[in-house]
């Protein structure tokens, strides 16, 4: 991830006079060109763009000597990997320079090329049946027979045959295809937060300049705000100081409206797994920063590249002030093939947004004759609407448009036999989708991809770790609220928590969360909870002791007492640990007020304390009056029941907190994909290291624990407990994983019998079937869930909740947890 600098010192000839000249330069790495102290020019072999454009007509009048600086990175468009795209770095990686040469470009065989290429693809695409393939046979060997390479007099007469074909017209019915430029740029993914600075700055630079031969070009930029990010992490001077007058050029071509900001949230997010309030302060984030920046806020939600789409983000949209979304992740689905690409899409509430999915299934297009075709006759919409969009530029790695992309499609424009072609915008895109929206069907519920469902466990740190600062975020701004309505001396913490808030959302981003990026990646985003863990917990003592300073002044003769808070909007009864007078922890059992606070001195007593029972086959029941339950010497439930119902949660012969293991071997995608035929390697945990004993033997808690080994080398440690007055049983487990492609679950079999499982979710939940009648019903083999699933029927059902896990499914009567 270093950078070389070259310092190039170039003479162009005077013989050159009133050439096109170019600086050519060809490297393995990405590089940028800088001139006189400022970037110009992005340079990337594999995004095609290996010149900078010294001069278009060589003047006099222009210097012919000049001075360059190149920096090369050591890493590639697609980071620093050997032998496949998604190989992690290769610290022995060698980047090569291959060429760096001062020529003279011919603009006449150029475009004479691009002539031959868009006739010779009319000819090979359109179809023996279609009249126009041959007349671009025809007019391509006319052409050749013309031209004489020897002859760049002969040139104009070959072109103005090709311009011939391609002022035929187009009827008025034709497709309209509009094409955008675009260069989607991962916040994070094979490379680490600070590679992405320079990716943006040679992508946006090298589109400054198109725009300036272009006046017509048009760029949608969904990660503008990604400057803005990593200037909140405390990396702003370090950024102003690199690229200090980029910006300011972006903001001017966003004055003429060429360079189009859009998506709508402060990073793109992955699209299942944060918060509902992640998901809003996504949306709050973005929104203000397209109001302060550009004096407007975001009308198109754009996620092109995360892996489905939470059912309630049309509501979320929709209170944000979108009412168009766009995404093209679905066309990777790998069992079935989604029905629509111009759509409504509503959300659990009944919202609903104008969706559009680019029907050439991609958002990296590179402008040919073959994907404007795909583009009209892959459409699922068609007679519903007659326009679509085309988002045209390399990807990912950044690298953006190319001229050669507009250059074909101005030849394509309005030529009879192909789609139209114009440069267009979003807003221009869905005013129209808009329109013609009457006849267009509703999608209702989530947007499921049918792959990479190993993105919802895969990198089980970093899910933890953005549950657990979701949850600290969440209770520091209820106690500062609080402390604030108590006294209005105290400083509501707003600076600090937006800058924690940002640095949550950046690790949100759709290959950081999931878990689909290298090392060292995940090690920027593990200090970043470290971070939001730390100063959160200064932020929520220091709420705590402005809300309850009086209380924490212990007065004299008083016993010693415990502060209990509850940062839930309900009352809340349970058993909490506290220091005792020796240092030890104690128990206690506890009532605090909703969204609330209460000072502990004389503990409750439960009504009925907790009994723990070994048997003498060795197997361990707890009870509380409330809840029974027996255990077998492995940690696995045999009988889980609510006194009340007299009816066991776990069916005869079955065992509950079953491990299981499994092979994961995937076809490709390795940190992305857990594949259907998973399910057929299925090997329960059952090698005992230690068996079950009791520790803690009741009172206000009972708890029992032991230890597993998981399959050659890993080992898993449990404590289940019970506490007094709790209707649910909890299990702390720890796992030591060493293990490699193998995937570990936890599986419940419960005496429920229903055709849908219940699923928490953003501010609400969603329901999926628990069987597999059709292709889509198996596709959802692995789902994911935020905090709890649930089988029920009617008057009787059971939950499983966790703290910091998000792959679930629920098959027949079994419901399962991927650890």
């Amino acid at each position: 991830w270093e950078t070389c600098w070259f310092k190039v010192e170039l003479s162009i000839p005077m013989a050159w006079a009133g050439r096109e000249v170019h600086f050519v330069w060809e490297s393995d790495g990405e590089g940028m060109v800088w001139r006189d102290a400022q970037p110009v020019q992005g340079l990337t072999k594999e995004g095609e763009k290996t010149s900078y454009i010294l001069t278009s007509s060589l003047k006099e009048s222009e210097p012919h000597s000049l001075t360059l600086y190149v920096e090369l990175a050591c890493n590639g468009l697609f980071g620093a990997g050997k032998g496949s795209m998604i190989a992690p770095p290769d610290p022995d990686r060698r980047v090569t320079l291959n060429k760096a040469e001062l020529v003279v470009f011919n603009r006449d065989v150029y475009e004479l090329l691009v002539d031959m290429e868009i006739l010779l693809d009319m000819a090979r695409l359109l179809g023996e049946e279609n009249q126009r393939s041959f007349q671009a046979l025809y007019t391509a060997n006319q052409m050749v027979n013309v031209c004489d390479v020897t002859d760049p007099s002969t040139f104009p007469a070959a072109r103005d045959l090709a311009a011939a074909i391609f002022s035929q017209k187009n009827g008025e019915s034709q497709h309209t295809i509009h094409a955008m430029g675009h260069c989607h740029i991962d916040s994070a993914w094979l490379w680490p937060y600070e590679e992405t600075i320079r990716k943006c700055a040679r992508s946006w630079v090298t589109v400054i300049r198109l725009m300036e031969r272009n006046p017509e070009l048009t760029f949608a930029c969904s990660q503008l705000r990604l400057i803005s990010v990593l200037w909140q992490a405390q990396q702003f001077e370090w950024v102003r100081s690199w690229y200090p007058g980029l910006y300011a050029q972006i903001l001017d071509f966003v004055a003429k409206g060429q360079f189009i900001p859009v998506g709508g949230t402060w990073v793109e997010m992955d699209g299942n797994l944060p918060s509902g309030e992640s998901m809003v302060r996504q949306f709050l984030q973005g929104q203000q920063f397209f109001q302060e920046q550009f004096g407007r806020i975001c009308s198109e939600f754009w996620l092109p590249d995360t892996f489905g789409y939470s059912a309630q983000l049309p509501q979320l949209m929709r209170g944000c002030g979108i009412q168009r979304f766009l995404t093209q992740k679905l066309s990777w689905n790998l069992v079935n093939t989604f029905p629509h690409h111009t759509f409504f899409w509503e959300g659990i509430d009944g919202s609903r947004v104008l969706t559009h999915f680019p029907p050439g299934d991609s958002y990296g297009m590179h402008g040919l004759v073959e994907e404007v075709l795909k583009t009209v006759k892959n459409n699922r919409d068609k007679g519903r609407v007659n326009h679509s969009a085309f988002l045209f530029g390399f990807g990912d790695g950044g690298g953006g448009p190319t001229q050669k992309m507009l250059d074909r499609m101005k030849r394509m424009s309005d030529t009879d036999g192909l789609p139209r072609v114009q440069i267009s915008t979003p807003d221009q895109l869905f005013s129209v989708l808009e329109k013609e929206s009457s006849q267009l069907c509703t999608w209702v519920g989530e947007l499921f991809l049918e792959l990479h469902n190993g993105t919802y466990t895969t990198q089980a740190q970093i899910k933890k770790g953005n549950r657990e600062c979701e949850r600290i975020l969440h209770d520091v701004e209820v106690l500062s609220t609080l402390a604030v309505a108590r006294d209005s001396a105290f400083q509501y913490p707003a600076s600090q928590l937006q800058r924690l808030w940002r640095l949550l959302l950046l690790n949100q981003f759709h290959d950081v969360l999931p878990g689909s990026c290298i090392q060292l990646v995940v090690e920027d985003a593990l200090q970043y909870y470290t971070e939001i863990r730390r100063i959160g917990a200064g932020l929520q003592e220091e709420a705590v002791q402005s809300l309850c300073r009086d209380l924490l002044q212990p007065k004299a003769g008083s016993t010693k007492s415990t502060l209990a808070l509850n940062t839930l909007p309900w009352e809340r009864t349970e058993v909490i640990s506290r220091p005792g007078p020796d240092g030890t922890e104690t128990l206690a059992l506890v009532t605090v007020p909703s969204m609330g606070y209460a000072l502990v001195r004389e503990p409750l007593l439960p009504s009925q304390p907790v009994s723990v029972r070994k048997q003498e086959d060795g197997s361990i029941t707890m009870e509380n009056g409330l809840v029974t339950v027996c255990l077998d010497m492995m940690g696995r439930l045999t009988s889980l029941q609510l006194l009340d119902c007299k009816r066991s949660s776990v069916p005869d012969g079955c065992y509950a907190n079953q491990f299981a293991l499994f092979d994961d071997v995937p076809l490709y995608w390795d940190a992305w994909d857990v594949m259907d035929y998973h399910l057929e390697t299925r090997k329960p945990v059952t090698t005992l290291l230690k068996p079950l004993e009791i520790t803690l033997a009741g009172g206000l808690r009972g708890s029992v624990r032991f230890s597993l080994q998981v399959g050659k080398s890993s080992t898993l440690t449990q404590e289940i407990i019970l506490d007094a007055t709790c209707p649910f049983l909890r299990f702390l487990t720890q796992v030591e994983w060493k293990e490699a492609h193998k995937f570990l679950k936890v599986e419940f079999p419960v005496q429920v019998r229903s055709t849908n499982a219940t699923y928490e979710i953003q501010f609400g939940h969603v329901q999926r079937p628990t069987h597999w009648n059709t292709s889509w019903d198996w596709a959802r083999f692995e789902v994911w869930a935020h905090k709890w699933m649930d089988l029920s029927e009617h008057g009787f059902g059971v939950a499983l909740l966790n703290d910091c896990k998000y792959g679930a499914s629920a098959h027949r009567n079994v419901l399962s947890l991927s650890l």
